[in-house]
C-alpha cells in the first residue's frame, strides 16, 4: 500500500478520520444514493457497504433520525456491525446488533436508544409484526444483497412496513447481481420502493483501477466405468417409470436425459387428472415422485462422489422404513436395478475423478504457483464433508457450511462460522471447502483461486463466486466439468444468464433514465405505498456532481491505494430466526395507541411461516403480537382460540402421518370456552386418495367429541379476514379482552407409553397400541423376539425387523 501521505481520505464529521480511502465512485454512487431510493450496482468486492456508509453518514448527520440495515445473515451483520463501529465516530453502544440470539425483549429496549441498527431481516419482521419495534423515525434503511427483495422474503415485507409507516424515508439496495434479466431488476426495484438505479461496471474507468481481470477456465473430467455402470443401471430405471407415464397419456418421452421443464409440465397434466377425479393420477404423482428421486440419485452419481450417492440411498432406505413411507421410496429400494446400483455404490473404493482433479489443482496453486488461499465451492454438504476429509491428507483444509444439522451431518454455529473465516483470512489454514454459505458478499478475503467443484446455473451465485478471486492481485477461477452430465447442460444454462446479466446491466447503465421512468410509471402505487414527506430531490436532478460537496478530501492527492474496507455482503446459510422469548414486554408500534376500535391478535411465532401474521399486522385497526403459544396457533379474546390447519395438514392427520391435531384440539378446548378449526384451502375431498367418509368422521370427532367450530377458508388472506372479523366481534362488540392462557397437559402413563413404543422404527400409534396390548408393557415390548412380535396383529416381517435392530444393535 502506498504511504499514508499520498493516500486521500474521505472527511465527513461522522467518519473515523483517515479511515475511508476515498473512491472516486463510491462517492458518486453514495451522492446518487442519499437523494432518492436508489439500487446500487456494484461488482462484488469494490466496496458496496461503503457506499451505504456514506449514505448513512450523511443522512443522520442532516436528518438524524436512526439508520438501519439489513443484511441476510447473522455472520454477515456481525460483520457489518465490526465495520461500521471502525468507520464511524459514533459511540460503538450506539451501533447495534439484532439477531434471534438477542431476546425479544431486550431488542424492544436497544431498539428505542440506539442510532444504528444493523439486523438480519427475519428478527425485524418479526419484531414490526409483533409490534415490538416501529420503523416511523428510520431515516436510512439499506437492503444488503438486495436481489433478495422477491417472493415471501422478508425484504419484501419490511419494505412495505417502511415505505408506510417512516416520516422521511429513505432505501438503498445494494447489489452486485440484482437479477438474471431486466424483469427480474424490475420486480426487485418495485417491491423494495426502488425509483432510481445506479450502476457501476468493471469497465467503467474509476472502477477499472480497482479490479483485475478473472479469467475462467473449464476443467473436462471424464468419468470411469464404475460410475458409468451405476448411473445407466439408474437410467434404466427411469426409463421404465417414464415408460408407465407414457401409458398414462401424459408424456411422450422416456430418454432419462428429459428436462426439468418436461417433468413439470407431466406433474401438471397429472394434477388435471386428479382434478378430473381420475384415480391414475395419484398413481402418476407417485410414480413421477419415483423419477425425481432416481434423477438426482443419477445427478449425485454423475457430479458429486459415489460416497454422496451411498448417503443418499441411505437417507431413501429409512425413509422407506418409516411410518406413512410413501410408495414411491417403497418401490425405489425394492427396484432390483437400484438396488444394483446401492451395491455397486457400496463396493466402489474410488470417490470421484473430479476429487483427484482438485488436489492437482491446488497442488499447482500452493505449491508450484506459491499460492496462499484456495476457496473450494460445492453444492452438497456430504461432497463438502468427504472433500475436507480428501484434501486434508495433502493440505490444510477446513468445511465451512450452514447452521442447520441434516441428517448424518452436523451445521456450525454462527461462533463457529466466524472463528473459521478468522483463521482463514489469518492465514492459519490454506483451504476453505464451502458450501453456498460463502458465495454472496461474506468478507472472504481475495484467494489465489476459486475452484467450482461443479457449475452454477443460476447467474447470480456464478457472479458472487468469481468475485471471491481477482480483488487486488489477478485471480484463477476454475470449474470442473463433468462430460456428458448435467454439468455440462449447467455450464451452458449459467454461461447464458451471466452473459445476459452483464448485457443487462450495461444496458441499465446505458440507459438509467428510461428505466427509472418505467420503474416511475410501474410503481403508481407507491405514492400511497412510501410516506408523505419526499427524501429530497431526485437522483436525476443532481447528477452532475452527486455527494462531492458533502464528502471532501483529506491527507493527500487523489493517488489510489487497496482499499482496508473491501465489500461484505452475504453468505447463503439462513437458518430461520429464532423467537422463543414468550414475554409481554411489548413495545407499541406507531398506530397501537389507546383507541378503543384497534383490536389485538396474538399469533403464535412458528405462524410466521405463513403470510398471516404479517398481513394482520399492516391492516389499520389491527395491532398484533408474538408469543410462544402453549396451544392453539391464534388468541382473538379470552374465550377464542384459534388452531388453523391447511388442507395438505387435515389430511395428514388421517393418513397416519400426524395424530397430534386432536390432542392439540383437546389442550385447546380445556383452556378455551370457544375454540375454533380452521382449515384452509380447497379440494378437500379430492386433494388425498382418503374416503369422504373418513374425512366427515374427523369434522364430526372436532364438533361432537371436542366442541369445536370448524370453519372453512379459501386461503391465507381468507383467514387473515376471517380473524380480524372474530377478533373485532370479541374484543368491540363483546368488549372481550385478550387473554393468553393454558399450557399443554401432561401426557398420561398410557399415552406416555405408547409414545415410547411408537417411536422404534417409527411404527406409528396404532401399531403401538397393539404391541403394548399384546405384551402389556414397554419392557416386554422391547424384549420381544420376532416370532413373538408376529403375532401380534398387524406387525408384518418387516415391522418386526425393523423393531429387532433398532433394539437389538449396537449404538
Amino acid at each position: 500500500m502506498a504511504a499514508t501521505d499520498e493516500v486521500a481520505y474521505v472527511e465527513h464529521p461522522l467518519l473515523a478520520p483517515s479511515f475511508i480511502e476515498r473512491r472516486l465512485y463510491q462517492i458518486q454512487l453514495a451522492g446518487t444514493a442519499r437523494d432518492g431510493h436508489t439500487l446500487v450496482c456494484l461488482p462484488t468486492g469494490l466496496g458496496k457497504t461503503t457506499v451505504s456508509l456514506l449514505v448513512t453518514a450523511e443522512r443522520l448527520s442532516e436528518v438524524g433520525g436512526k439508520s438501519l440495515l439489513l443484511a441476510p445473515t447473522k455472520p454477515l451483520v456481525q460483520q457489518h456491525a465490526d465495520f461500521y463501529r471502525e468507520a464511524l465516530s459514533i459511540p460503538d453502544d450506539d451501533i447495534v446488533v439484532f439477531t434471534g440470539d438477542v431476546r425479544p425483549d431486550d431488542r424492544a429496549a436497544l431498539w428505542e436508544d440506539a442510532q444504528i441498527v444493523i439486523a438480519t431481516p427475519q428478527v425485524v419482521e418479526n419484531d414490526l409484526v409483533g409490534g415490538r419495534v416501529s420503523l416511523e423515525g428510520v431515516t436510512h434503511l439499506t437492503f444488503d444483497e438486495c436481489h433478495r427483495g422477491t417472493g415471501d422474503y422478508a425484504y419484501v415485507y419490511i419494505a412495505e412496513r417502511y415505505h408506510q409507516d417512516a416520516e422521511n424515508a429513505l432505501v438503498t439496495g445494494m447489489s452486485a447481481s440484482p437479477g438474471g434479466d431486466k424483469e427480474d431488476i424490475l420486480t426487485v426495484c418495485e417491491n423494495l420502493g426502488l425509483v432510481d438505479v445506479t450502476v457501476m461496471t468493471e469497465d467503467d474507468a474509476d472502477v477499472a483501477e480497482y479490479t483485475y481481470d478473472t479469467e475462467v477456465e473449464w476443467e473436462r473430467i471424464s468419468l470411469p466405468e464404475e460410475i458409468l455402470t451405476i448411473r445407466d443401471a439408474l437410467n434404466e430405471v427411469i426409463t421404465d417409470r417414464l415408460s408407465k407415464l407414457k401409458s398414462l397419456g401424459v408424456t411422450r418421452a422416456t430418454s432419462p436425459d428429459i428436462s426439468q421443464k418436461q417433468l413439470n409440465g407431466i406433474r401438471a397434466e397429472l394434477q388435471k387428472m386428479i382434478n378430473a377425479d381420475n384415480g391414475d393420477g395419484y398413481k402418476g404423482m407417485s410414480v413421477h415422485a419415483e423419477v425425481m428421486k432416481l434423477r438426482r440419485a443419477v445427478e449425485l452419481v454423475e457430479t458429486q462422489s459415489v460416497e454422496s450417492v451411498r448417503r443418499y440411498f441411505e437417507r431413501q432406505r429409512n425413509a422407506a422404513r418409516s411410518s406413512g413411507a410413501s410408495k414411491a421410496s417403497q418401490r425405489l429400494v425394492a427396484e432390483p436395478k437400484v438396488r444394483e446400483a446401492m451395491r455397486l455404490a457400496e463396493s466402489y473404493d474410488e470417490l470421484h475423478p473430479k476429487f483427484s482433479k482438485t488436489r492437482i489443482l491446488l497442488a499447482e496453486t500452493l505449491g508450484l504457483g506459491g499460492g496462499e488461499r484456495v476457496i473450494v465451492f460445492t453444492e452438497s454438504r456430504d461432497t463438502a464433508e468427504a472433500l475436507t476429509e480428501f484434501l486434508s491428507q495433502s493440505f490444510d483444509a477446513q468445511r465451512f457450511v450452514g447452521q442447520g444439522d441434516k441428517e448424518g451431518s452436523d451445521g456450525m454455529t454462527q461462533k463457529e462460522q466466524q472463528e473459521t473465516l478468522d483463521a482463514f483470512r489469518g492465514g492459519e489454514f490454506e483451504v476453505l471447502v464451502s458450501t453456498s454459505v460463502a458465495e454472496e458478499g461474506l468478507d472472504v478475503p481475495e484467494v489465489d483461486l476459486v475452484l467450482f467443484y461443479e457449475p452454477v446455473p443460476t447467474a447470480i451465485r456464478s457472479i458472487q463466486r468469481k468475485g471471491r478471486t481477482g480483488r487486488q492481485t489477478e485471480g484463477r477461477v476454475v470449474v470442473l466439468m463433468a462430460e456428458d452430465t448435467r454439468d455440462e447442460a449447467y455450464f451452458w444454462i449459467s454461461r447464458r444468464k451471466e452473459s445476459q446479466m452483464e448485457d443487462e446491466l450495461k444496458k441499465l447503465k446505458g440507459v438509467a433514465e428510461e428505466v427509472e421512468d418505467e420503474l416511475d410509471d410501474s410503481q403508481q402505487r407507491l405514492d400511497a405505498f412510501e410516506g408523505s414527506t419526499e427524501s429530497g430531490p431526485t437522483a436525476r436532478e443532481k447528477r452532475m456532481q452527486p455527494g462531492l460537496t458533502e464528502f471532501s478530501v483529506s491527507d493527500g492527492d487523489d493517488a489510489t491505494a487497496d482499499s482496508a474496507t473491501d465489500d461484505a455482503d452475504d453468505d447463503e446459510a439462513t437458518a430461520a430466526e429464532d423467537d422463543t422469548d414468550g414475554s409481554d414486554g411489548i413495545v407499541a408500534t406507531a398506530d397501537s395507541g389507546d383507541d378503543e376500535e384497534v383490536v389485538e391478535i396474538v399469533a403464535d411465532q412458528r405462524e410466521l411461516d405463513s403470510t398471516i401474521a404479517r398481513d394482520l399486522s399492516t391492516r389499520e385497526g389491527v395491532r398484533t403480537r408474538l408469543e410462544t403459544l402453549a396451544v392453539g396457533d391464534y388468541v382473538l379474546s379470552d374465550r377464542v382460540a384459534v388452531e388453523r390447519k391447511s388442507v395438505s395438514d387435515f389430511l395428514d392427520t388421517l393418513t397416519g402421518g400426524d395424530r397430534s391435531l386432536f390432542e392439540q384440539v383437546a389442550d385447546m378446548s380445556r383452556h378455551y370456552s370457544r375454540p375454533i378449526v380452521v382449515i384452509e384451502g380447497d379440494r378437500l375431498y379430492e386433494e388425498r386418495n382418503v374416503h369422504p367418509n373418513a374425512i366427515r368422521g374427523a369434522l364430526s370427532s372436532l364438533a361432537v367429541d371436542f366442541g369445536v367450530s370448524v370453519l372453512r377458508t379459501e386461503d391465507e388472506k381468507d383467514t387473515a379476514d376471517l380473524l380480524e372479523v372474530i377478533a373485532t366481534r370479541e374484543q368491540v362488540s363483546a368488549e372481550r379482552s385478550v387473554r393468553v392462557h393454558g399450557e399443554k397437559s401432561a401426557k398420561t402413563l398410557d399415552e406416555q407409553q405408547e409414545y415410547v413404543v411408537s417411536s422404534i422404527a417409527d411404527i406409528g400409534p396404532v401399531s403401538a397400541r397393539a404391541l403394548l396390548e399384546h405384551f402389556g408393557s414397554v419392557e416386554a415390548v422391547m424384549i420381544a423376539s420376532k416370532e413373538e412380535l408376529l403375532e401380534v396383529h398387524g406387525v408384518g416381517e418387516v415391522t418386526a425387523d425393523r423393531i429387532r435392530e433398532v433394539v437389538g444393535s449396537d449404538y
